[in-house]
């Protein structure tokens, strides 16, 4: 007995130690992987954790579109098969606290008080006279909507969709920023303006994160980490000593950073693509037997109908809609739905997938950009019309990444402007033929017009009536109104004067016309659908309009689990 204990501790032994001799050795070559000098691999990674906010959706197959009840026959949504791979997305919509964050951290690191930086505030600033009505008494809202504390875990609204970009981008960055100090790769002694946190006697000190890069970057962090914070760099580096196998030196401090290749980098907070919606919003696993589902949804929630089939709240709305014609929210004393404009997040109960509000409260902003047909027949994978690729700008000694150092704006048609690039940031061009030559996957940075609206697509290709072809190719948008005719939306002329299109148009969709999803609190039932879908211009912004964002999972299909494909 004692001898046969003695060979399970060695066996024991012997089997562990072989595993790890395993998992540190090249399966390629022998050689011991992160050896001193040697090749360094993050063989210890545990995998993608959720962001903030997020919750994780298993990917799968699903039928997008219109299955039932097409009334319309609008020739807007017909079905089709889609894929789409796991991904996260925000278990509610994004609220007026947390785009208030994003507003005080913008303002405290870019003041408007600065002359370089008057407008990159303002530029981000909701709409807040989307509550206008001129036969209604709204001023109230106009007033406190956005910034009383009564709304706070209210959804944002009066946010257009570049904005909503925008917001996703700085989320992106003070998620990752965070990440990094608690792994003790940045200086913890900081907060998230940059301050110091215990400033000692006689210590001098910045008090302010301005200044041509003086905020963190996540690209610029990754690609040029010794040009993160710009002049403050040295400074919010920390010393801590991290582990040296998974980290490169920066330039010229000594310190090391965290690579792409330590897996601490997380992806992007991002706007969803209409698919990653719609299959959000359906949440089909309740209808699942073995590999195929049970039937379709008419709703987020199972059923036919828009109440609630339980004892205990037994006739009471399961989503934030308009009942009828001046029905917004029930009579007194007898709520249908507990709200007349939009509500808390929360206030009705989450879909299979954990996600709530996704009918009702406020339609959401996604990255699609719209056309009336999904084009299945050339792609059934992740769909999503909208990708314009770009690289990374190359200084002018041809060694280095071009860092930005001023505040760049998207000027919109309806002629106001956002901050899309902030100092700090590393510049992006266009890819050109060099990049994309012998290429069969794309052969162009654009490709929002692919195959419904380019020179290939459009109906008119050899009509020379209005213009030569000479002066559509070359120009995008002019390509799109050659197949759609929708207005031309120049802002202003060489004199700085507003132009208006004064030629007879007969369509709206343009490559700026952006599909946003799920009825809001001003629609009827019929627009709770999670199928439907419909578009409004990326510039503008409405009282019923708001987001959520999304992440990409990085890694195993259903979350890293051991759950059985069978």
């Amino acid at each position: 007995m004692y001898k046969l204990f003695i060979v399970a501790i060695s066996l024991t032994f012997f089997s562990c130690n072989n595993s790890r001799t395993s998992k540190n050795t090249s399966k390629a070559t022998g050689w011991a992987i992160n050896a001193e000098g040697g090749f360094q691999y993050e063989t210890d990674y545990k995998g993608q954790e959720t962001g903030p906010g997020l919750v994780f959706i298993e990917g799968g197959t699903f039928t997008k579109g219109k299955v039932q009840d097409d009334v319309m026959k609008d020739w807007n949504n017909s079905p089709n098969q889609q894929h789409v791979m796991s991904y996260y997305m925000d278990a509610t919509e994004v609220t007026n606290m947390m785009y208030m964050e994003f507003l005080d951290w913008t303002e405290r690191n870019f003041p408007s008080t600065n002359p370089m930086y008057e407008d990159v505030y303002n530029s981000i600033l909701p709409d807040t006279l989307v509550w206008r009505n001129r036969l209604g008494s709204t001023e109230d809202l106009v007033e406190n909507y956005l910034r009383n504390p009564a709304y706070g875990q209210y959804p944002v609204v009066g946010v257009n969709w570049v904005q909503a970009n925008e917001f996703a981008n700085w989320r992106t960055d003070r998620h990752n920023e965070k990440i990094l100090i608690d792994a003790g790769y940045l200086a913890s002694d900081r907060d998230i303006n940059g301050k110091k946190r215990n400033k000692k006697e006689g210590e001098e000190i910045k008090d302010k994160a301005t200044g041509a890069g003086a905020n963190f970057v996540t690209e610029t962090y990754v690609l040029k980490p010794g040009s993160t914070y710009g002049d403050r760099n040295e400074d919010r580096f920390s010393n801590a000593k991290v582990n040296q196998r998974k980290s490169k030196d920066t330039t010229n401090t000594g310190f090391k950073s965290a690579s792409r290749e330590t897996g601490l980098i997380s992806p992007k907070y991002r706007l969803p693509s209409e698919s990653e919606w719609e299959y959000a919003a359906l949440a089909l696993s309740e209808n699942r037997d073995y590999n195929m589902y049970r039937g379709r949804k008419k709703y987020p929630w199972s059923g036919q109908y828009t109440r609630s089939g339980e004892i205990k709240v037994l006739g009471d709305q399961l989503a934030n809609f308009k009942n009828s014609d001046g029905d917004y929210g029930g009579i007194a004393g007898w709520s249908d739905d507990g709200a007349d404009i939009t509500n808390a997040v929360k206030s009705y109960a989450p879909n299979d997938f954990g996600l709530y509000d996704m009918a009702g409260n406020v339609s959401e902003w996604v990255a699609d950009v719209y056309r009336p047909i999904v084009d299945d027949e050339f792609n059934d994978f992740n769909y999503f019309r909208g990708n314009v690729y770009k690289k990374n700008e190359i200084s002018e000694d041809g060694k280095t990444y071009k860092i930005t150092d001023e505040v760049e704006y998207q000027l919109l048609p309806n002629g106001k402007k956002v901050a899309v690039i902030l100092p700090g940031e590393i510049s992006r061009v266009p890819v050109d033929e060099i990049d994309t030559r012998f290429r069969t996957n794309y052969t162009e940075s654009y490709n929002i017009n692919f195959r419904d609206g380019d020179k290939a697509s459009s109906r008119n290709f050899l009509d020379n009536e209005e213009e030569s072809m000479d002066s559509i190719i070359g120009s995008n948008s002019k390509e799109t109104n050659a197949m759609y005719n929708s207005p031309d939306l120049k802002v202003v002329n060489d004199m700085g004067e507003f132009v208006y299109d004064s030629k007879k148009r007969t369509s709206l969709v343009n490559d700026q016309a952006r599909v946003y999803k799920g009825g809001s609190w001003k629609d009827r039932a019929y627009w709770l659908d999670p199928a439907q879908r419909r578009f409004y211009p990326e510039e503008k912004s409405t009282d019923y309009i708001g987001f959520r964002c999304a992440m990409s999972r990085i890694g195993a299909k259903n979350g890293g689990g051991d759950k059985k494909r069978n």
